[in-house]
């Protein structure tokens, strides 16, 4: 039976991190505003989930995100879980590269990368061709960009900062849409040297302080603990409510109507707080809004292999490392996760969290789980010194894809821009809108929140992205 229509002044769909976010923030700033979420899953957070198991705490996604993010910071303060922090500095634990069946130490500041013997002097000479390259027309790829700007020699590197993020394909993601910033950059100053070092000039002239490398951060029981926290401070049932999938959306002379299978509600502002596929699939079906460029993002889907070791292996000390394609590894790359944050692994043992499958290899993902650990041991002891099979091991399979930001993402983003300034009742964001890390999801839903707040388009400025391996 279908119950009469509620009124809430916003609705929000998906309590994943990026609903709940947009949730707190108009809390905290309009505590009286009339909030619903709902969410189709028996629990909150999407994506975003730990495992713990045997006193090994492994993440079936997200493992953490850099502490350089103001968002972010907020969002875990209103989470009450300031206290529960762990972080590991990104200038104390170093990362590291496969080149050459070995893995190789990346410095992280322009002057140790220049001295580090990681390419040829010729090859760091042929960076900076960059001040005179004319910028690529259209949607390059990364590695079509890449090596136009600076040269072959870096392809594995940025190779590697790409499959790391998004378990992806340089030959396929495009330049514009995994750093707009970069580009923008580029098209203005005709360089990206030249850029960066107009830029960092200006801001010595305003008396910026230099900022150092950030922090991996964390909490004591996991990522898990991030979304729990926040809907936490909400009430179950009246403004959070669970296992209640939207089967459709209509726009009225009211408001906005969601429709689940046992309830209408209605509210002034809707929110589309989901994963970039899902909201194309419920937007399409609304007959008011144009339809998009494209009506689905591809994804590339991975498996985290969590092996636990005793102290006899000898895990490198650090974060961890990738993987370029052209090393032809079985694994992407690997997290060096007690070294990180100590309690994810028992006394004495170790963990290692293994990446499996990507954008390049989606067949690896059909192996069972004994297949699977087997061959990632395989690959690790080949690259550190692993003298026993793992004590632990635990395959974890998230049934949501990473968003692939390729040809024609650009076009999507200028289609949700219109439709925000055509529909300022309408928020969309999400997993895959503008980014894919927890950053990018905080900072997306301030945007979402503060376009409610205002009742005015924000404008949307591409960032700048550091690049970390």
């Amino acid at each position: 039976m279908t119950t009469s229509s509620p009124s809430h002044d916003v609705l929000i769909i998906g309590a994943g991190l990026s609903g709940l976010s947009v949730a707190r923030f108009l809390r905290d700033k309009r505590p009286e505003l009339k909030l619903l979420l709902l969410e189709k899953n028996n629990h909150p957070g999407g994506a975003i989930r730990s495992h713990s198991e045997e006193g090994y705490l492994s993440e079936w996604g997200a493992h953490g995100f850099l502490d350089n993010c103001l968002e972010s910071r907020v969002i875990t303060h209103l989470a009450g879980l300031s206290q529960e922090i762990e972080k590991a500095p990104l200038a104390r634990f170093v990362r590291y590269i496969c080149l050459h069946g070995n893995l190789n130490l990346i410095p992280q500041t322009p002057p140790k990368i220049i001295k580090a013997p990681l390419v040829p002097s010729s090859a760091k000479l042929r960076v900076l061709a960059d001040l005179w390259k004319k910028p690529l027309p259209g949607e390059p790829t990364v590695a079509d960009w890449v090596e136009h700007r600076f040269g072959k020699a870096l392809l594995p590197f940025a190779d590697a900062v790409f499959t790391g993020t998004y378990a992806g394909d340089i030959n396929k993601l495009t330049i514009d849409s995994v750093m707009a910033g970069v580009r923008d950059l580029e098209r203005e100053h005709g360089s990206v040297i030249r850029g960066l070092w107009k830029k960092q000039r200006a801001k010595r002239k305003e008396g910026e302080e230099k900022k150092g490398l950030p922090a991996m951060t964390s909490f004591n029981a996991g990522m898990g603990r991030l979304p729990q926290g926040l809907a936490d401070t909400f009430e179950a049932n009246r403004e959070i409510m669970y296992r209640t999938p939207v089967k459709e959306i209509q726009q009225t002379e009211e408001g906005w109507q969601v429709l689940t299978s046992q309830n209408n509600f209605t509210s002034h502002h809707l929110v589309l707080a989901l994963p970039i596929n899902t909201s194309l699939s419920l937007l399409t079906g609304i007959n008011e809004i144009s339809s998009p460029p494209t009506g689905e993002v591809t994804e590339a889907h991975i498996a985290t292999v969590a092996l636990g070791f005793t102290e006899e292996a000898k895990i490198p000390f650090g974060f961890g490392y990738l993987a370029p394609e052209s090393e032809q590894r079985f694994a992407l790359g690997a997290l060096f996760s007690s070294h990180m944050f100590p309690g994810r692994a028992p006394e004495g043992h170790q963990l290692m969290e293994a990446l499996v499958g990507g954008r390049r290899h989606p067949e690896r993902l059909q192996m069972d789980d004994d297949t699977l650990i087997q061959e990632t041991y395989r690959d690790l002891a080949q690259l550190m010194d692993l003298p026993s099979p793992p004590s632990f091991a635990r395959v974890l399979r998230p049934t949501s894809g990473i968003p692939q930001l390729e040809a024609g993402y650009p076009a999507l983003l200028s289609w949700r821009r219109k439709l925000h300034a055509d529909w300022n009742t309408l928020h969309v964001c999400g997993f895959g809108w503008k980014g894919i890390g927890i950053n990018d999801m905080t900072k997306e839903a301030w945007q979402a929140a503060k376009r409610i707040l205002s009742n005015r388009l924000q404008e949307e400025e591409n960032e700048l992205k550091g690049v970390y391996f």
